[in-house]
């Protein structure tokens, strides 16, 4: 009887553990149980392309047919509800009791919420799923105002969406600067004059007190009691990961379901990866990170012995106009010395340890982060080249790529 594997949840871990799966187990039967009813598809694309078709199979992971060819079954509009890993069965919210050879949680997170009076009030949006952002975009009308809170990449995706779509936005951030995880104290500056450039208010600083109104949004109050009138409120400040199905088996769970190098949980036979999953002490929360995550608990679901090594951070921004991309470990007190310089009017950050490339801060585009993000994972030596404060970025960069050439 061949083994059936089943992977919880319909995100991109899920999509790329089965794929794993069925790359070193021709025979065995694979189910992907997800709750919404669509197949699994790119959630990044909510915010990036709110305005565009989200039903077209362009925001598909993989589309029907590779299911099929992969003989992947994947059952839409399926809850969860308990595990019993005693008897290596999950039950499902209509009753059906699936058997599994090895399981794999797969559950992702949900958007934190704001805990503020009001945040209950018609107009008041978090995108987290594909009905999120079709409800956004069915309540907005001409010459609403929005006020996005958050002001972190999904943040300003979303605020580039509508301010391209014609709304008038402002911006909240509880911190000093824009996207304070990714960009340095410059770029985030140069990035909130654009957006101011742009039209888009920018509030820094700020936290929100409430949000007012009878039953949906009229304005809000930020914590200085300034009032801000508008007619949506969109949040975005950080991921809380779906753990309660994993605590009431009795899994081991803290920020997440804890998991070791090889996506294990603490109970036989179950693993997690992605939003949901745990590892050293940290939810990563990242595209890339699910998808190896995923691929590394398949090919341990399937046959033992891959072992994770956390991701390299990769952000690739793209929006009013701006292309620029943050890579690595970009905090100053994580390193021992840091390289700045424009060529050709491009600013570029680069932050070492050790004589080895930690993070890198450019506005160079998508296209020029390759050769970053490859040293940085390599841990590139950088000895022998100059790397004194003046140096030339683009000296550094043309030795760091001959020396990758070398290892290639």
């Amino acid at each position: 009887m061949p083994k059936h594997f089943v992977i919880v949840g319909g995100g991109v871990a899920a999509v790329h553990a089965a794929k794993a799966i069925r790359d070193q187990d021709g025979e065995a039967e694979i189910s992907i149980l997800g709750e919404e009813s669509h197949l699994p598809y790119n959630r990044i694309k909510l915010t990036k392309g709110l305005f565009t078709d989200l039903h077209s199979e362009k925001v598909l992971i993989k589309k029907e047919k590779w299911y099929q060819a992969n003989r992947i079954t994947v059952r839409i509009s399926t809850r969860v509800i308990s595990i019993h890993p005693d008897r290596q069965v999950v039950e499902t919210a209509d009753g059906q009791g699936l058997s599994y050879h090895k399981l794999l949680l797969c559950m992702g997170a949900k958007n934190r919420a704001l805990g503020i009076k009001g945040d209950g009030l018609g107009n008041v949006h978090t995108i987290r799923d594909m009905s999120d952002a079709e409800r956004l975009k069915e309540g907005l009308r001409q010459g609403s105002r929005v006020v996005v809170i958050g002001g972190g990449v999904q943040g300003l995706e979303t605020s580039w969406a509508l301010h391209e779509a014609g709304y008038e936005v402002t911006v909240i951030e509880a911190s000093q600067r824009l996207m304070a995880r990714q960009l340095d104290e410059r770029s985030s500056d140069h990035l909130r004059e654009v957006l101011e450039r742009n039209g888009v208010k920018v509030i820094l600083q700020a936290g929100v007190a409430l949000i007012d109104g009878a039953e949906s949004v009229t304005g809000i109050m930020l914590d200085n009691q300034t009032y801000l009138p508008c007619d949506h409120v969109v949040y975005s400040i950080g991921i809380v990961p779906n753990t309660s199905l994993a605590a009431e088996t009795g899994i081991q769970v803290g920020k997440g379901i804890i998991v070791n190098e090889k996506m294990e949980t603490s109970a036989p036979h179950i693993y997690a990866a992605g939003d949901v999953a745990e590892f050293d002490g940290h939810v990563e929360g990242l595209w890339g990170g699910a998808i190896e995550q995923g691929r590394i608990a398949g090919s341990n679901m399937a046959a033992e012995g891959t072992i994770y090594r956390r991701a390299v951070p990769v952000t690739l921004f793209n929006a009013f106009g701006i292309s620029l991309f943050s890579i690595g470990y970009v905090d100053e007190r994580q390193c021992d010395f840091i390289v700045s310089g424009e060529n050709n009017g491009v600013y570029t950050r680069l932050y070492v340890k050790n004589n080895t490339m930690i993070g890198a801060i450019s506005w160079e585009g998508a296209a020029a982060s390759l050769a970053y993000k490859t040293a940085i994972e390599q841990e590139l030596s950088l000895s022998g080249i100059n790397l004194a404060a003046d140096s030339s970025i683009e000296g550094i960069m043309n030795e760091v790529q001959v020396r990758l050439s070398y290892i290639k």
